[in-house]
């Protein structure tokens, strides 16, 4: 082979290589033809993995399948938990982390967000006739309260910084955690508003305190992979548009009534 050809081709194949390796997570997933969605599958109504079906469901269940048909690929979910879901979305498990995630600056640090979904806030949730006794912080954290929470998310977070005396449980199950407090082994839970409006119509004895009114302001967004402005955008763009079309609105109705 002539000196000058040879030169040409090495040249030629990195060249080749780059065009082939997907420039962005949208080409490489609408490369791929799937969409990897981290979801935690025990927070209603935004994920939950319904055991008799062996499948996900919910509004961000419904909304990812929703994204990943804007793209043009299929919807494929990959369990975590809030405990392991960082872990697992910047090691590379999914291409997006969807279910009711509220943005905090510690995950900031470590992914990007798309626009808000909503906006929510942390509230107490009790046994109806103790409403009156949990509606400040003051009335909570007591030594003779017990506060239960789930393992790993801004729940335990909250509550780690905000109670000194009030015992803290953990309870590993977030779909069997309100029972708890039904059964008297817990007095309340401090969760989003949005969850205690939902659990109060699930468990009848059950009520949630000033949801309208919640000890912190928080925003839930999805989950995305830092530094790709490609992806953000595009998911941003889907999502405005759903906000605006009534796609989310519906999709919403549907779980909430």
């Amino acid at each position: 082979m002539r000196p000058l050809l040879a030169a040409a081709l090495l040249i030629a194949l990195p060249i080749a290589a780059a065009r082939a390796e997907p420039a962005d997570r949208l080409a490489a997933v609408t490369q791929a033809g799937v969409l990897k969605i981290c979801t935690t599958g025990d927070y209603k109504p935004f994920t939950y993995l319904d055991p008799a079906k062996n499948a996900f469901e919910g509004i961000d269940i419904d909304m990812a399948k929703d994204l990943a048909a804007a793209i043009g690929v299929k919807a494929e979910f990959v369990k975590t938990s809030w405990k392991t879901m960082m872990a697992d979305f910047t090691g590379g498990a999914c291409d997006v982390a969807m279910g009711g995630i509220s943005i905090t600056l510690p995950r900031q640090k470590q992914a990007f967000f798309s626009v808000p979904v909503m906006v929510d806030g942390k509230t107490p949730i009790t046994r109806c006739e103790n409403v009156d006794k949990f509606e400040t912080i003051t009335q909570i954290d007591r030594p003779d309260v017990t506060l239960v929470v789930n393992p790993g998310g801004t729940n335990e977070s909250f509550a780690r910084e905000t109670m000194k005396a009030a015992k803290i449980d953990l309870f590993p199950d977030n779909t069997k955690i309100f029972d708890e407090i039904l059964a008297g082994r817990a007095d309340l839970m401090i969760t989003d508003a949005s969850e205690t409006r939902l659990q109060q119509k699930l468990r009848p004895g059950l009520c949630a305190v000033h949801p309208d009114q919640p000890f912190t302001f928080a925003e839930k967004a999805y989950l995305l992979p830092q530094g790709d402005e490609v992806f953000k955008a595009f998911v941003d763009q889907w999502l405005h548009l759903r906000l605006h079309d009534g796609g989310y609105r519906k999709i919403s109705a549907a779980w909430l009534g």
